[in-house]
């Protein structure tokens, strides 16, 4: 089967660029100021997501080590990367990539912000009525790449079936002129 650039190459185009455009607001997100905790009025501790994961390896919970990591790190920037190779590459049904792009749709709903909105819960509760929360760019920066690889892949998931009906289509047309 043709790639979805070939059967679609305006919005395939559009895609790119978006998922480009998430994936850097995704490497901003994650090195960025998420937020500053205020303790007692004045000491100060401003958070990255990154500072976050190494905090949570220092400090030896391996836990949310591993969960922030994987879901809030690893599973964004794989999902980019598979987004562009489904967009991008030919592929049947059945492959790999195919198959990755369902995973995708499931994984999805369970990926990057829930599993931080989570952590960012954990603190909240941990510190209670000792500190305040003040939110940073960082944290919109992120829900803004979240939420934009979800509609990309919803797009990317139409523009497959869409794709899937047209060949099939195709199919039909030629195995009727065929038995004719």
């Amino acid at each position: 089967m043709k790639s979805l650039i070939r059967h679609f190459p305006k919005q395939a185009i559009i895609i790119n660029l978006l998922l480009l455009a998430a994936l850097g607001i995704l490497v901003i997100a994650i090195t960025a100021p998420l937020l500053t905790l205020i303790k007692f009025s004045f000491l100060e501790n401003t958070v990255s997501l990154l500072s976050t994961v190494k905090q949570f390896y220092a400090d030896q919970e391996w836990f949310l080590f591993i969960i922030i990591t994987l879901f809030s790190l690893c599973v964004p920037v794989i999902k980019i990367a598979n987004l562009l190779l489904i967009l991008n590459v030919d592929y049947s049904r059945g492959s790999l990539l195919d198959k990755s792009l369902h995973v995708i749709e499931i994984i999805g709903k369970w990926s990057m912000l829930d599993v931080f909105v989570v952590a960012l819960l954990l603190v909240s509760v941990k510190l209670g009525a000792l500190a305040k929360i003040e939110i940073h760019y960082g944290l919109y920066a992120f829900a803004t790449a979240v939420l934009l690889t979800m509609g990309l892949s919803y797009w990317i998931h139409h523009l497959s079936i869409q794709r899937i009906t047209f060949e099939d289509s195709e199919y039909k047309k030629i195995n009727s002129a065929n038995s004719q």
